[in-house]
């Protein structure tokens, strides 16, 4: 694997799915997205992927495909789906997964490398994470501004040979990325502050910027904060708190009109990612019997939302 181009699948391409098969193909590994949204698959086939970035705009050729249609053998699969669909997608594509196949999430939440250990043997299974921003601005569109960064390790916590050649393969694309054997403070660290703002800003239906505009949502978001990372810290997790804190704080001042994707899910009428951010911090916290009463009551009511939608019952 070391040193050549890879056979990559990408399951989940959406913004940061297609963001980042973008740049591997620009970097000359063998790319195939698989997404069932048809009007983004069709446009990228007809016009390649519009991707821009701070560094301009390029049209990407990509093979972009239902994953039923994929007929590949991957030698690394990156996981960007939502994660309530983690299991329903990697059965679509069962029978493409090899002996010799990495699986890499990148995905939010907690719970992910339990869900893929069901498909992957666990020593070919890659947790992380990322702070890439990422938009899909239209059908064959995706937009990313700004830096970001990739950490990641192996969910049996092994060193590797392949481990690295996949390290390298990111960072060849532009991909900023570390192998860092305490992935999961990061994990802990982001599920933290998604637990604040994505949940405070889908409960109201409000942008970031609505949220810092309301001390007491401000103070409610930077108590979530506290309450994960105390589960994270029972836990034997070492998440840094006022790092975090500190990112919310920096986001609620400079990112006003930003729309979380937990929000965009539930304005797009789609289920979200309540249970693997939330719903997992509570419960870990009740088995380790750490209180998180704001977490909880973020996690009811998005539940409410998650259930409305389910049902069909919209006001809007």
């Amino acid at each position: 694997m070391t040193g050549k181009s890879l056979e990559i699948a990408v399951l989940g391409a959406g913004a940061m799915g297609s963001l980042f098969g973008a740049r591997l193909a620009l970097a000359g590994h063998a790319v195939t997205l698989l997404d069932i949204n048809a009007a983004h698959l069709a446009a990228i086939k007809e016009h390649g992927l519009k991707l821009v970035t701070d560094e301009g705009e390029r049209r990407v050729p990509l093979s972009a495909l239902r994953p039923e249609e994929y007929d590949g053998r991957p030698e690394l699969l990156i996981l960007f789906t939502k994660t309530l669909h983690t299991r329903a997608a990697l059965e679509s594509v069962r029978g493409r997964l090899g002996a010799d196949t990495w699986v890499l999430s990148l995905q939010n939440g907690l719970g992910n490398a339990e869900a893929i250990g069901e498909f992957v043997a666990p020593q070919r299974i890659i947790v992380g994470m990322t702070t890439y921003p990422g938009d899909l601005a239209g059908p064959g569109h995706v937009e990313s501004h700004g830096p970001g960064v990739i950490h990641m390790m192996s969910a049996d916590g092994a060193a590797s040979p392949e481990l690295d050649a996949i390290a390298a393969a990111l960072n060849g694309a532009g991909l900023v990325c570390d192998v860092d054997p305490g992935v999961h403070v990061s994990i802990w660290e982001k599920v933290a502050f998604n637990g604040a703002l994505n949940s405070i800003c889908s409960a109201s239906r409000s942008v970031v910027g609505g949220v810092a505009a309301v001390p007491a949502a401000r103070a409610l978001a930077l108590a979530v904060v506290d309450e994960v990372v105390a589960v994270a810290r029972a836990a034997g997790i070492a998440a840094d708190g006022p790092k975090v804190r500190a990112l919310v704080e920096h986001a609620l001042e400079a990112h006003g009109g930003h729309k979380p994707s937990m929000l965009q899910d539930v304005l797009a009428g789609r289920q979200t990612e309540i249970e693997s951010i939330n719903g997992a911090v509570v419960a870990a916290a009740d088995r380790l019997g750490v209180p998180v009463p704001n977490t909880r009551a973020l996690l009811a009511l998005l539940r409410v939302v998650d259930g409305n939608l389910k049902a069909g019952r919209r006001l809007d």
